[in-house]
């Protein structure tokens, strides 16, 4: 059996992972009885998380919002800058942070006591990011959407469709997913017996049933591609290039829109993420100073059919015989 301090944080880490865990299913994880159990949540709530037990036959323990934070881990500030940052971090549109970010997401605003979650949501609404993103989603939304899934939790809300009028839905959510510097739900529609994808910058008054239900298959498996095909989202590409100039002059081409990463004195390393891979080719193109393409393999060729063009267009431009006005013959005047 492990010791006290480990088998507490265990607890914790446990609590943290459904909205509700069953007594008897939590001191079979932890390896306990339920009277060794039920000293480990007491000694929880000494140190300022607030732990609700449950009496009957679904009954068990529930980590909630606290009055205060946890005084081991933060204070107020430290809370409101986490759940702010995380915030952004989920919508900030790098591959592999957004769920994560929502995962400790949901943790922190478990645990903030309801003034600080309005100061969150108030914070994010108004400050103005410096990466490109999507509609601001509230904390509160996102994380109350991932713990249903988790949870798989029934989830009601309304719902306004493009050129729709809102709607009432109740579904079986399955999966978050972010694509396109946007969030989506990937759900079970229970009124129109379908698979459906929700975006939540369209979506309001989200509320869990309580009534849980076993998962479904997807069709296909893939929630990222499910999303993609119903809300005809766009493939992004990543373009990696080294460019023979230093970095502040590449910054000062290109902006925010890529990333830059100074190799040597004369050289860096330029990153950019598109729908298109026209745009990189523009960007690429301000920049005025050599460069080698290293990934992707496409766009060695994309760029060729570029250059065909503009080199085509000097020719034409050169010919004498294609100078004059479209239509009218060489030599002729007017009337």
């Amino acid at each position: 059996m492990a010791n006290t301090s480990s088998r507490t944080l265990t607890l914790l880490s446990l609590l943290q992972t459904h909205r509700h865990w069953p007594g008897a299913d939590l001191a079979d994880r932890l390896g306990v009885s339920d009277r060794t159990l039920r000293r480990d949540i007491d000694r929880l709530r000494e140190l300022g998380y607030p732990v609700r037990a449950s009496r009957g036959t679904d009954g068990g323990y529930q980590l909630e919002p606290g009055a205060v934070l946890p005084p081991l881990l933060l204070d107020d500030e430290e809370g409101v800058a986490l759940a702010v940052g995380m915030g952004d971090a989920a919508q900030s549109g790098i591959v592999g942070l957004d769920e994560a970010a929502v995962r400790a997401l949901t943790k922190v605003v478990q645990v903030l006591p309801p003034r600080l979650r309005a100061r969150v949501n108030a914070l994010r609404a108004m400050t103005v990011s410096a990466a490109p993103a999507g509609p601001v989603i509230p904390a509160e939304t996102l994380t109350m959407i991932a713990q249903s899934c988790r949870d798989r939790e029934r989830l009601r809300f309304h719902y306004t469709a493009r050129g729709g009028a809102p709607t009432e839905r109740e579904v079986e959510p399955h999966r978050l997913v972010a694509l396109g510097g946007r969030w989506y739900l990937v759900a079970y529609d229970l009124t129109r017996h379908d698979w459906r994808s929700f975006r939540l910058d369209r979506l309001a008054q989200p509320r869990n049933t309580g009534v849980h239900f076993l998962p479904r298959p997807l069709p296909g498996g893939d929630v990222a591609a499910f999303v993609r095909t119903a809300a005809q989202v766009p493939t992004t590409r990543t373009v990696v290039a080294l460019v023979h100039a230093p970095a502040e002059h590449v910054r000062g081409k290109v902006g925010q829109w890529g990333e830059i990463e100074a190799i040597d004195r004369d050289r860096c390393r330029l990153t950019m993420t598109s729908t298109s891979l026209d745009w990189p080719t523009q960007a690429l193109g301000n920049v005025g100073a050599e460069f080698e393409v290293l990934e992707p393999a496409d766009f060695v060729e994309h760029l060729r059919d570029w250059g065909t063009r503009f080199l085509n267009a000097v020719a034409r431009s050169a010919d004498p015989r294609r100078s004059c006005t479209p239509g009218r013959a060489p030599g002729r005047g007017v009337g």
